[in-house]
């Protein structure tokens, strides 16, 4: 497969502009020194978009996303767009990019850097070397569900406001096929171990997910062990004893509230990057969108205090899984770890035994030079 990669990065709004920055200063070092070639052209999403042209995402960024290797965002939204209609609001543009490029696996890596285990809100001896991997169903279930809305309820005269709001999870055999295909041939690379969690005692989309999860796992993945959890009790288990897990498949909804749970198991939003991941392409590339599991923070935009990391390692991702470039991914992680074992600290990761304080920018210079000093 060819060194040349297309990349189209969407640094959307707040703090989304400066840690993108740090990603093309990876990005220059990787081609200057690595001898990789990426094509890389910028784009508008979410409010940058919508200040534009009246839109969160257009038609024309759009095709461009879906014609490259794959994609980078930085972060949408803020208070300044949240009287919107809801059809324009920021995050629209992001979920439009999701749905049309039908990326239905969501990966949220939850990593706990030796470093940092003192900054989880869990005691360090329960989350130190911890290393799990969230798989979230991404383009159906309730989020996307129909019949949905909010409309009058004439008819029941107990209802005292008049309304009712509506939202329905929906899922079919062969989504949940797919999303169940993609942690198990995730598992494979990892510790070979799967726990799919679902509703099954209260929901029947509970019971069809078990039922065609345990049926890819018999028919095509016998060699990879699978368990099967209720989600309120995977919550539980998170927040109890976390390392039990290893790669956790789940549905749109709890995969949504399950992976922010795990999330604050690392310390830090700033560190967490994430994959959403499609269909492979012509050239056998997945569809695929990277970015930080971080907001855009607009009260700390343009200060400097923002936290890169999170979208580096997303671009690590990239590399991992657009490119198949292992080598440069560990490079990546092992330069942000070296960086943070010598006690380099942005605002968010600043804590009782102190550090050495340093800017979005700072923090970038630091592991591009961790990467040069390996």
């Amino acid at each position: 497969m060819s060194d040349s990669y297309s990349l189209l990065i969407l640094p959307g709004d707040g703090i989304g502009r400066e840690v993108m920055a740090e990603v093309r200063k990876v990005i220059d070092w990787l081609g200057a020194n690595r001898g990789l070639t990426f094509r890389v052209e910028e784009g508008l999403v979410g409010g940058a978009s919508y200040d534009a042209h009246g839109t969160p995402l257009t038609d024309e960024v759009m095709a461009r996303a879906q014609a490259v290797d794959a994609v980078l965002l930085g972060a949408v939204g803020g208070p300044a767009y949240d009287d919107l209609d809801f059809s324009v609001k920021p995050e629209r543009g992001l979920l439009r990019l999701r749905k049309e490029m039908d990326l239905f696996a969501n990966l949220r890596p939850a990593q706990c850097f030796d470093a940092l285990a003192d900054f989880s809100s869990l005691k360090r001896e329960v989350v130190a070397g911890l290393d799990i991997l969230i798989v979230r169903e991404l383009t159906s279930g309730v989020y996307f569900g129909e019949p949905r809305g909010i409309h009058a309820d004439d008819n029941n005269p107990d209802n005292e406001g008049g309304r009712v709001g509506v939202n329905t999870q929906r899922y079919t055999s062969g989504e949940i096929r797919r999303v169940a295909r993609a942690a198990f041939e995730l598992a494979k690379k990892r510790g070979n171990r799967v726990c799919s969690m679902e509703k099954a005692n209260v929901m029947e989309s509970g019971i069809l997910w078990r039922e065609e999860v345990q049926w890819v796992h018999d028919n095509e993945y016998p060699e990879v062990e699978l368990s099967h959890m209720y989600a309120d009790n995977g919550a539980m288990q998170l927040v109890r004893r976390p390392q039990q897990f290893d790669v956790i498949v789940t549905d749109n909804l709890f995969g949504d509230i399950l992976s922010d749970a795990a999330a604050m198991l690392t310390g830090s939003l700033g560190m967490l990057p994430s994959a959403s991941l499609g269909a492979p392409m012509a050239n056998g590339r997945p569809k695929a969108l990277y970015e930080p599991v971080h907001g855009s923070a607009p009260d700390i935009a343009g200060q400097g205090k923002a936290n890169p990391i999170a979208c580096i390692l997303s671009f690590a991702m990239c590399l991992r899984y657009s490119f198949d470039r292992a080598a440069e991914a560990d490079a990546i992680e092992a330069a942000v770890e070296r960086v943070l074992a010598d006690g380099v600290r942005t605002a968010d990761l600043m804590g009782p035994d102190g550090g050495t304080a340093v800017t979005t920018g700072q923090m970038g210079d630091r592991i591009v030079a961790a990467l040069a000093a390996a």
